[in-house]
Parts: structure tokens; sequence; C-alpha cells
């Protein structure tokens, strides 16, 4: 890492290139660390014997309403990707000075409690303190989950020839945030129905992938699992190609987004595509279980599209519906950030 720039990095995940350096220098020496550091990687996975324990650590920046169920959920997410149950949670909570109340904190922890709940997840510990050089809180949460040894679901596990299923549609994290940190800038543009129904997104169709990870694995066999979030689904694809090693073929027209989210990312002259996602879930699985995957999701009331199909050769994502296969781009940074700078 000698001679490396010293200009300021953009808001937003690591350049790909320069995240690959960083982990790829980074042995793991423990031998019952099955799935280590990587792109694409949503979890680290630790052997047990039996059973294995999934681990997983993700801060919310974004937001600052709702943070706490934000922050739980986002983290059960990736835990569900690799087929475990999410069952512990800790949390790191940072407060800016001078504006931390009683109030302020007792509904971040009811947040986190409500949404610990909701998937019967136990707060078993983290760390609370007010600092200095922050303007809003800042949650840093760290899950843990459980399963078998033989359940285990990573996105090495992707093979060519499997279909790529997208769940919901995109990027429903994005339209929760803008209706709910930026209520007064899309005011003039939405009616208060609009608003009201995109500040629920975060709860309807919801940031949350726990049921459709549940659901896919129960109707068909699933080869791997990914939960777009900085970056969007874009980044998602070229991360789980790159954990994969593979190419993936994608007919873009077959992303499904939302009127409302269309509207309002025009707004904000965001591209739905690279703009954070959780709620929605990448799935790969043999053809044969990718229709009975989609039927079981259908009913359940969540949408589910064939989005493409994963293809021998580089890592690469590359978009069938437009003459000569040209690559999907893979963002520089998430275009949410581009409202926080």
């Amino acid at each position: 890492m000698n001679n490396k720039s010293k200009a300021p990095l953009p808001i937003g995940k690591l350049p790909p290139a320069m995240l690959r350096e960083l982990l790829t220098s980074s042995e793991v020496v423990d031998p019952r660390v099955l799935l280590g550091p990587g792109i694409g990687n949503d979890c680290a996975i630790v052997d047990l014997d039996e059973t294995v324990l999934v681990l997983k650590t993700d801060p919310i920046t974004f937001a600052s309403d709702e943070i706490g169920w934000y922050a739980v959920q986002v983290n059960a997410n990736d835990i569900v990707t690799t087929g475990a149950r999410p069952q512990w949670f800790l949390a790191t909570l940072l407060l800016p000075e001078k504006s931390t109340t009683e109030t302020l904190v007792c509904e971040i922890f009811n947040q986190i409690q409500t949404a610990c709940d909701s998937i019967d997840v136990s707060l078993v510990g983290g760390h609370t303190e007010i600092t200095t050089g922050l303007d809003r809180p800042l949650l840093i949460g760290m899950m843990v989950g459980e399963t078998k040894r033989d359940k285990i679901i990573t996105p090495q596990g992707i093979q060519v020839g499997d279909r790529i299923l997208l769940s919901k549609g995109v990027p429903i994290e994005t339209i929760a945030i803008l209706a709910r940190e930026f209520h007064t800038e899309l005011s003039p543009t939405l009616t208060p129905e609009e608003l009201a129904t995109a500040a629920d997104y975060l709860y309807q169709p919801g940031i949350s992938v726990h049921q459709d990870a549940l659901i896919a694995i129960s109707a068909g066999r699933v080869t791997a699992m990914h939960d777009p979030t900085e970056g969007g689904v874009l980044a998602a694809l070229w991360e789980l190609a790159e954990a994969g090693q593979c190419t993936l073929s994608i007919n873009k027209s077959k992303i499904h987004i939302p009127e409302l989210a269309h509207k309002i990312c025009d707004h904000f002259d965001l591209d739905p595509l690279s703009s954070i996602a959780s709620g929605a879930l990448l799935i790969t699985a043999p053809q044969d279980s990718a229709h009975l995957i989609c039927a079981a999701l259908e009913r359940n009331n969540i949408r589910c599209n064939e989005i493409g199909h994963v293809a021998e050769g580089p890592v690469e994502v590359n978009q069938l519906d437009v003459k000569g296969n040209p690559q999907l781009p893979w963002p520089d940074r998430d275009a949410l950030a581009n409202l926080f700078d």
C-alpha cells in the first residue's frame, strides 16, 4: 500500500479495486474460518463442528430516522443470505454532543428492541456513548447467526446455468430514506399519500429479506443469495460475480422499479439501479428450482422476477437486452451518497 494517493476519498464504500487489495493482503490463519473477507461475501462463517456461527457487522450512516430498525434488519439480511438464522445482536451507538437527549436515546433503543422482536433476535450487548464530531447518531450493528454446517449457502455455490432471481424490486431502502430524510424537498413533487407510502417503504414492502430467504430455501435448491446494499443492485450483481468468479448475463428491463421509485429518483436525478437497495434479494438457483422459488414467493405476496442467468466466463455483468451485450457498470459509489456530500 505504498505510494498511495493522499487525496480524500468520497463518501460511501471503498473503491472495489482498493478494497480487493486490502482484503487479499489480510491472511486468515484460523482453519475454523470457513468463509473470510472478500468482495461479495456478506458474512464470515466459523466452524464449530456440527454447527457454524455466521457473523456480520454493518453501520447505518445515511439514515437517522428509525435508525434502530435499519440496523437490525440490514445486519439480519446478510445473515439469512447464508441460510442461517439470525439470533444475537450487538449495537454500538455513537451520539452527537449537545443534541442528544434522554428521549432520543430511548427512542433508538425502542427501535432496536422492536426490530429484534420482529425476527425473534436477542439484543445481547454493545456500547453507547456521546462523542464529538457528529451531527447525527451513528449505529453500528453486529449480528450473529447459527446453522448446521451442511446447510450453509455462500456465493461460491453459484453454478453456470443458474437462473438469477430478484425479489420485490429496487431501490426500496433509498425510497424510504429519501421520504424520511428529505420530506420537505419532496413535498411539492409528491402527494401526501405518495409521501406517506414512500416513507412506509421501510416496512412495506420493507427493507427486510428475512421472509424472502426462508421461502426461497424451503421452495427449491438455492445456490447463492446476495443482499443489495450500497451501490444498489448493479454493485450487488458485480459483487456476486466476483465472489462466484463467473459472468452474469442480465436482462436489465426485467429489474422491477416501482413507479413511485422512478418518480422520486427522477426528482433527485438518481440512478435507481445504483442506489442503496436493502429489501430486495438476489437469488441464484438451477432452472428447475427457479420457477418453484418464484411461485412460492408470489404465493406469499412477494414479487419475484427472473432477471438473467449465470454464464461461464470472466468476472463480468453483461446486459442481454441490448445489442452487443455491453457490460453493466460497477458503480464507483452509491448514487444516494451524492446527496450527503
